[in-house]
């Protein structure tokens, strides 16, 4: 096996307008919105933390600082819960304070998701990095990040994250040409195309929001010109080091994912997502599973 430089970082796209979720969005970062009591950003960073990633860079932009806030400690707030003895929510409080080192960039202008990770060059440097988006939360049952580290330290090059998706879905993803292996979750990409139309796609397979990308990206998103909706794209830039060998930065492989992801990138999958975390949890099932089923009972009369 080949001696590849180990991942240890992970950045976080997240400057974003969250257009979607307007206007709750307006003042409050998409990614502070919260899937029952935790904002899903919390989630991105608990899962880079639980597959070794303790350095995370958050690119942020303007009227995201309330992400930094969330990270930070909150003296009042810890000795106002101090005072009353209330230890639970205080470990709550503390708890995304102690889960990893964070750093932030601003990345300026909303130029695209390459962009946003070439903001990330002079943290970063020459080391592979991890790369999750906050629309995407991959259940903790499923270690995906973790398998996708396994795989680049056995390949080395770049690892992107493949969902299949049906057929008429596959316009709102980049999808991938791939090739078998010898292992039954992995396979070589061996091209790239950025949400095609249904008819042109290579695959069903769709790219989701989690990459192992080796640092010879930075040099091809620089001279990567802006693509898809006149932006910086992350898939143009990885389709260009698919054809590339080791020496370059290459290849580009993929993990196929079976397992539970959660999408909040839009109100009905957001929704979708806060009842199924909520059916989840032992604190809150008891009561809201019955209460759910006759409401429904309800509304289908």
């Amino acid at each position: 096996m080949a001696d590849f430089d180990p991942v240890t970082k992970a950045v976080v796209p997240a400057a974003g307008l969250g257009t979607r979720f307007l206007p709750a969005t307006k003042a409050t970062p998409k990614e502070m919105l919260p899937i029952v009591d935790k904002p899903a950003i919390q989630y991105v960073v608990e899962e880079a933390v639980s597959a070794g990633l303790l350095d995370v860079l958050m690119v942020t932009g303007r009227n995201k600082r309330s992400i930094e806030d969330h990270f930070d400690v909150a003296y009042e707030l810890e000795d106002a819960l101090r005072a009353k003895g209330d230890e639970e929510r205080l470990n709550q409080v503390k708890e995304p304070v102690d889960l990893a080192t964070m750093h932030y960039v601003r990345q300026g202008e909303p130029k695209g998701l390459g962009h946003a990770v070439l903001c990330a060059k002079q943290h970063v440097g020459h080391e592979p990095f991890a790369c999750l988006l906050g629309d995407d939360i991959i259940d903790p049952r499923d270690p995906l990040l973790k398998r996708m580290i396994e795989v680049r330290a056995t390949y080395g090059g770049s690892v992107v994250a493949l969902m299949e998706v049906p057929r008429e879905q596959v316009s709102l993803y980049g999808a991938a040409a791939i090739e078998a292996t010898d292992e039954d979750d992995v396979v070589r990409v061996t091209d790239l195309v950025e949400k095609p139309p249904a008819d042109e796609a290579p695959s069903n397979w769709a790219i989701i929001g989690r990459y192992v990308i080796d640092p010879a990206v930075f040099d091809v998103l620089e001279r990567t010109p802006p693509g898809r909706g006149g932006e910086i794209q992350l898939t143009d830039a990885l389709r260009t080091l698919a054809s590339m060998g080791p020496e370059e930065g290459g290849p580009v492989h993929g993990v196929l994912f079976r397992g539970r992801r959660y999408d909040t990138g839009n109100k009905l999958e957001y929704l979708q997502t806060v009842v199924q975390f909520a059916a989840n949890r032992d604190d809150l099932a008891p009561e809201f599973l019955p209460w759910l089923r006759e409401f429904l009972d309800k509304a289908g009369q």
